[in-house]
């Protein structure tokens, strides 16, 4: 049986989401000089990459993008992984940046990297919440709010041709 896999967001709009994402990241943080994405690998990343892109179109806060490395499957079994020192995230404010929030479990683990680092505050940004939460996390910046099963799928594409967000 083959799966079918439903187009939720084009190209287009996922782009338009990213950039209203930016504008609302920027109005509340509009007195930052510098702010830390911190993208979980690996669309997560992308999607920082993306809403950094759009920041410093439309902001002179001096943004840093951070890659933030976990297993997903078994958050517990390997370290958590930041591609920056430690020093360099003291009294900066961070966006923790993925893809999907589904259930809130990889946002939570994802958290620890960051409880030695002498952070000003963390906020979180997500494409697509799918509002099923087992942790009591909510993403403070969405760019779409979509009602699922648990049984369905939210695939993300952000590189190569076929670009958007699916629903498999």
């Amino acid at each position: 049986m083959t799966k079918t896999r439903v187009l939720i967001l084009t190209k287009k709009a996922v782009a338009q989401k990213i950039r209203r994402m930016a504008y609302e990241i920027y109005e509340n943080n509009f007195e930052e000089k510098e702010l830390i994405m911190a993208g979980i690998l690996k669309n997560g990343h992308e999607l920082a990459k993306k809403l950094k892109n759009e920041l410093e179109q439309i902001s002179p806060i001096d943004v840093r993008l951070v890659k933030l490395t976990i297993n997903k499957d078994a958050p517990l079994e390997d370290d958590i992984g930041l591609d920056c020192e430690m020093k360099d995230l003291k009294n900066k404010s961070v966006i923790l940046v993925d893809d999907v929030l589904s259930t809130g479990r990889t946002m939570a683990f994802s958290l620890k990297a960051f409880l030695n680092a002498e952070i000003n505050k963390m906020e979180t940004a997500v494409l697509v919440d799918r509002s099923h939460k087992l942790f009591p996390l909510e993403a403070k910046f969405k760019g779409y709010e979509l009602s699922t099963t648990l049984n369905e799928h939210v695939e993300v594409k952000l590189m190569g041709a076929e670009q958007g967000v699916f629903l498999v």
